[in-house]
C-alpha cells in the first residue's frame, strides 16, 4: 500500500459523523515541512468552533509529511498506525482540540 493509499485509508475509516462534519478542509501529502523537517503533520486554518462566515474562503489544509513519517516508522504496520494517529491528531485541531486534549485521547 502506498503512502497516499494509507492516508486515504485513514480518512475512509473515519466514523460517518466525523467525516460528515468536515467542511472546507483539504488533506494534502507533502514530503516534509521546510521550517520543521521532523514534523509529522500540521493543520493550517481556523478551527471549526472559531469560524464565522467563511463564504468564499480557501479551504483549511491538513498537511501530512511523508519523509519524517517513513523515516521514523520503517515498519509497515507501525507506519500505517502512525499515519492514522497523525491524521486524527490534525483533524482534532480542525475540530478545535488543543494538544492537552489530543494527548488525553491518545493522539499525541
Amino acid at each position: 500500500m502506498t503512502f497516499e493509499e494509507q492516508v486515504r485509508a485513514a480518512l475512509d475509516e473515519l466514523p460517518a459523523h466525523i467525516a460528515g462534519a468536515l467542511e472546507n478542509v483539504a488533506v494534502v501529502i507533502e514530503d516534509q515541512n521546510p521550517a520543521d523537517p521532523d514534523l509529522l503533520g500540521l493543520y493550517h486554518g481556523v478551527p471549526l468552533p472559531e469560524r464565522g462566515d467563511m463564504a468564499g474562503s480557501l479551504p483549511d489544509t491538513i498537511s501530512i509529511y511523508r519523509i519524517p513519517l517513513e523515516e521514523a516508522f520503517p515498519d509497515a504496520a507501525e507506519l500505517r498506525e502512525e499515519i492514522r494517529i497523525t491524521v486524527l491528531h490534525e483533524l482534532g485541531h480542525y475540530f478545535g482540540l488543543d494538544e492537552d486534549r489530543l494527548a488525553e485521547l491518545g493522539y499525541d
